[in-house]
């Protein structure tokens, strides 16, 4: 088990989904490029590949801030400034906190099953998106998104610090959505997806490729 806390701030400007970069973009500037938690780049070339505590999403039009474990001690360098008005394409925006959340988390595998939902997830890799495109049966394609997934949250249990030590289950129900995004000058699948596990994942959780970028996000279904 592993306790996390888990901070949200949603802000009261609005911007279009494809906006999220030059709002993380912003922000970024805004904190100073120092602050490697809120990119994780050392420099234009070397990037520190690790699960991203900080992380930048749309809550409905809202522009937000997910923080994840020692990223809610980082965040604090974005609000140290004194005003937070940021530019976005080409406009101004003033950044007042709308609605802030912080909880803490006890992440384990149960024994029951959680049901939610992924959007805007970038499942693919270049070797698992060739061999999604050159299989036609359906029960494979589904069993190559499920063994990813899985690789997904264990990637970001090692990345905080959590060693998963029980089996853990997971299936996809349904693939609600797929269809094409631009990510880093890349064609790539979409997927939303509905699936269950016995591992609970807080809501807007990313999961995935581009997770600093708003893909990837996990929603909790409730009955």
């Amino acid at each position: 088990m592993k306790k996390i806390r888990f901070l949200k701030v949603q802000f009261d400007a609005e911007i279009e989904g494809w906006e999220l970069p030059a709002f993380r973009g912003a922000v970024i500037q805004k904190t100073g490029e120092q602050h490697i938690t809120f990119h994780n780049h050392i420099n234009d070339h070397e990037v520190i590949y690790r699960y991203p505590v900080i992380q930048y999403k749309r809550i409905g039009r809202n522009p937000a801030l997910i923080c994840v474990d020692f990223g809610v001690d980082e965040v604090h360098h974005f609000f140290n400034n004194r005003n937070l008005d940021i530019e976005i394409s080409g406009r101004k925006l003033s950044l007042h906190v709308k609605h802030l959340e912080m909880n803490q988390y006890n992440l384990q595998v149960w024994e029951k099953s959680f049901c939610m939902r992924l959007t805007q997830w970038l499942a693919l890799n270049q070797e698992n998106y060739t061999k999604y495109l050159n299989t036609t049966d359906e029960l494979s394609r589904l069993t190559l998104l499920e063994n990813t997934l899985k690789a997904n949250i264990i990637s970001f249990a090692k990345g905080i610090g959590w060693d998963i030590d029980k089996t853990m289950s997971l299936r996809i129900d349904s693939v609600d959505k797929v269809r094409p995004v631009t990510f880093k000058a890349q064609k790539l699948l979409a997927f939303d997806v509905t699936f269950r596990s016995n591992v609970f994942l807080p809501d807007y959780l990313g999961l995935g490729k581009g997770v600093s970028h708003g893909f990837g996000t996990v929603r909790q279904v409730k009955n």
